[in-house]
């Protein structure tokens, strides 16, 4: 955590802009550099990763894996936790340099399931409500809660995101999907429009974004504020600026701030793999795949695309 945040004001942006695009929470890829290059095409607030927050709050090495500048602004710090005592002490300890803060019910992974984290919590209001009290005594930044449609019945997500309201947070996003449910069914957009519908403050819908006109109908059909897209910016960090695929040069400005960034090799290919996807084919993809040290994919790039590392 390097920079304190120059906050731009994530509840001014509610009040000024009918439409926000949002970058969704990613492990491993929504970090500092793919963050930065969102900015330049109409990405308005931006997640980090999930963080555990018992182990931000007990580890400065973990602590050390987020970074933030004032270029990245705002951003929203998303935190899985079971114990608001460790949700509230990680938040303290983040919120100067972060524009909100994010408690995760909605992370599928059988192994978060397990920990009572992510969209166990979904299924569980009353210990929502004692994170978000324990949140909102401890900071004084705005704060969130992202969470999934229940399995069986809505009335109770209507009954979670009520009591979250009362406790004083301040927007909601909701993917329109179960955890059972695999990314490629379709979401559910009644679900989103009923927990619109119930309560006052600004929602966010996720799940199915993967074009402009994804987002479009999103707002069409469900009434939110904000559309947020994780696997679609992936593929193409220019969609919220109505590009079909990723412009070379994004790309070319992604590989500059990685660089800069120190983003390890692992991240830094998978990005461009993603990013590369609908442009090459899979003959030029396999092999790019296999490209095993950031200098054979920076002279791939350079020899087939022209992208230069500056």
């Amino acid at each position: 955590m390097v920079y304190e945040c120059r906050r731009q004001s994530i509840l001014q942006l509610f009040d000024e802009k009918p439409r926000l695009n949002v970058c969704a929470p990613m492990v491993r890829y929504s970090k500092g550099a793919f963050r930065e290059i969102l900015r330049d095409y109409n990405v308005d607030i931006a997640y980090t990763p999930m963080i555990l927050a018992d182990v931000f709050k007990s580890s400065e090495f973990a602590r050390q894996d987020y970074t933030t500048n004032d270029r990245d602004c705002p951003v929203v710090v998303q935190f899985a936790a079971h114990d608001p005592v460790d949700l509230a002490h990680a938040a303290q300890l983040v919120a100067p340099f972060a524009g909100g803060i994010d408690l995760n019910c909605g992370c599928p992974q059988k192994w978060a399931y397990k920990e009572r984290i992510g969209a166990y919590l979904s299924e569980r209001p009353e210990t929502v409500q004692d994170m978000v009290r324990a949140v909102k005594g401890a900071v004084n930044i705005p704060c969130s809660i992202k969470i999934r449609k229940h399995p069986t019945d809505m009335r109770q997500t209507v009954e979670l995101v009520r009591r979250a309201e009362r406790m004083g947070i301040d927007w909601i996003t909701i993917h329109g999907r179960t955890r059972h449910q695999k990314s490629t069914e379709p979401v559910d957009y009644e679900a989103i429009k009923l927990v619109k519908e119930s309560v006052s403050m600004p929602v966010l819908a996720n799940g199915g974004i993967f074009t402009l006109d994804d987002a479009n109908e999103m707002y069409d059909k469900t009434g939110v504020v904000g559309a947020m897209s994780a696997r679609g910016l992936l593929m193409n960090p220019a969609l919220f600026a109505g590009h079909a695929y990723t412009p070379l040069e994004c790309v070319e400005r992604y590989v500059n701030l990685a660089l800069a960034y120190g983003t390890p090799m692992f991240i830094f290919h998978h990005h461009l793999m993603f990013m590369m996807e609908s442009v090459m084919s899979n003959v030029e993809r396999r092999t790019f795949n296999c490209l095993s040290s950031i200098p054979a994919v920076l002279d791939h790039l350079s020899r087939y695309y022209g992208i230069c590392c500056k």
